[in-house]
């Protein structure tokens, strides 16, 4: 807040000493205080949730197999904390500092959801606290929740990519119902390109066109996970 505060002054001062007249100041003012500051934070914070949901199945799948490999959990938790990559890293070594100073290793575990404010990191936490609980096999329970991540990420990117591929279909499609509507419209006007030599060229070369922008589209639309 003291940063965008004294963002937004300095805009308005700039902006009000370099003769921009006091409205102009005002709003300039206004905006680099309560927008551009927050929509950074706001980028920083979806970014390092993105980098972190990337490598957070990852990171409880070492936990799985350090675990059938017989490691005790808050050992295998340090094994994330060593050498997971950012910011999962910096989560669980918070999770192993806060166990260390006495806080139960369920209770350190649901404090990543506070730290994370996202529903995978809330899922882990509540099987961990369960399984401290009640009992049962951890490594199986942990194994179902790497599953359950990897499906919910798989959902998110089908979901994301509904939408560009709409798009690719209609841009793709399009061209084809303009030709159709125009032939059937004025048959004359639209017979030239497949009546003289220059049309058959034009036709020749929106194919090509046409096929790489497809192709391209494609690329940019298939994920592979």
């Amino acid at each position: 807040m003291m940063i965008a505060g004294g963002f937004g002054l300095f805009m308005f001062l700039m902006i009000f000493v370099m003769g921009g007249g006091l409205m102009l100041a005002l709003s300039l003012g206004f905006a680099s205080a309560f927008g551009l500051p927050f929509w950074a934070l706001s980028f920083l914070k979806k970014r390092r949730e993105n980098k972190f949901l990337n490598s957070f199945p990852d990171s409880v799948d070492v936990i799985v197999r350090g675990i059938k490999a017989g490691l005790p959990l808050l050992d295998s938790i340090k094994i994330i904390a060593n050498e997971a990559a950012e910011p999962a890293k910096t989560e669980f070594q918070a999770i192993v500092e806060t166990q260390t100073i006495g806080i139960p290793l369920d209770e350190a575990c649901g404090k990543l959801y506070e730290w994370m404010p996202l529903p995978e990191a809330n899922f882990f936490g509540i099987v961990i606290s369960i399984q401290q609980k009640a009992g049962g096999n951890l490594s199986e329970a942990l194994g179902n929740l790497s599953r359950v991540l990897r499906d919910r990420m798989k959902a998110k990117i089908q979901a994301m990519s509904m939408e560009a591929k709409a798009s690719a279909v209609i841009i793709g499609s399009l061209p084809i119902c303009v030709g159709l509507l125009v032939w059937l419209t004025s048959p004359d006007y639209i017979q030239l390109l497949w009546t003289t030599e220059l049309g058959r060229v034009m036709i020749a070369c929106c194919v090509v066109w046409m096929s790489m922008g497809v192709f391209v589209m494609k690329k940019m639309i298939n994920f592979d996970f």
